[in-house]
């Protein structure tokens, strides 16, 4: 019993501690964005990185999103009658979940992994230590243009995501399956409103600061050797995947 509770213990402390430490990460980086000086040249890099970078990607995935969405959602709208509400079916499910949801995924998997390999190669060839030995904050240096980056060019990506996923369920909608263009976007404007289109960018950028804070307190504190990144790079991908799809029920709630 004793031995149960000591092992028991051990793992909860040693979960606090990486709660406190994650959490104080977060505050330093955000204190370091929100304060002058700014690296604007930095900053615009890693937006072309992920942003930029990232479009194929995102376009392909939001292609065929849209295009499963109108394909397996118009059989169930047929059968109560309502073939007309594809369109904001197709709308409302990506604009509030599916568009921020898959795009922080598909950023995830592409731009967080790199950047917490790029981070856990500067710690394990002591290139952190050197900034700090010439001077330089590596919170402000390294870390805070990639959460400035992530928060700018998630939503965008995610605008980007909706748009092509939407003309993607309208390939399939009213190309394959028949349905009018006119009242596939018709009743598009008629059922989206501001609250919708607000909501999931609140909810995009939201899930940068998430990737960005993951990604880049992993990659900080790697451990040396080749073994040490990867298992950073894993972590930080699976950390930052599963806190999105939380964060996202409980932004959800609190929203609706």
């Amino acid at each position: 019993m004793m031995a149960w509770c000591v092992t028991w213990g051990n793992w909860l402390v040693g979960k606090l501690s990486y709660l406190g430490k994650s959490t104080l990460f977060l505050l330093e980086a955000l204190a370091c964005c929100l304060t002058p000086p700014l690296k604007g040249d930095r900053i615009v890099k890693q937006l072309w990185f992920i942003g930029w970078k990232s479009m194929p990607v995102i376009c392909l995935t939001a292609a065929f999103t849209g295009m499963v969405l109108a394909l397996q959602g118009h059989p169930i709208l047929r059968r109560v009658g309502s073939e007309a509400f594809l369109g904001p079916f197709v709308d409302l499910a990506l604009i509030r979940e599916l568009g921020p949801v898959l795009a922080a995924l598909m950023i995830t998997g592409r731009a967080g992994s790199s950047l917490t390999a790029q981070i856990g190669i500067m710690r394990i060839n002591d290139q952190i230590d050197a900034l700090e030995l010439m001077g330089l904050n590596p919170m402000r240096y390294l870390v805070a243009p990639n959460f400035w980056a992530m928060v700018i060019a998630m939503p965008l990506l995610s605008a980007i995501f909706d748009v092509i996923a939407i003309f993607g369920g309208y390939v399939v909608g009213v190309g394959v399956l028949g349905l009018n263009a006119g009242v596939y976007f018709g009743e598009m404007n008629n059922y989206t409103v501001l609250h919708d289109i607000v909501g999931g960018v609140y909810k995009s950028m939201s899930f940068g600061l998430l990737i960005a804070w993951i990604c880049c307190y992993k990659g900080f504190n790697s451990r040396f050797g080749a073994e040490g990144v990867s298992t950073a790079t894993t972590q930080a991908v699976v950390n930052a995947s599963v806190l999105i799809l939380v964060w996202d029920y409980l932004f959800g709630a609190l929203i609706s």
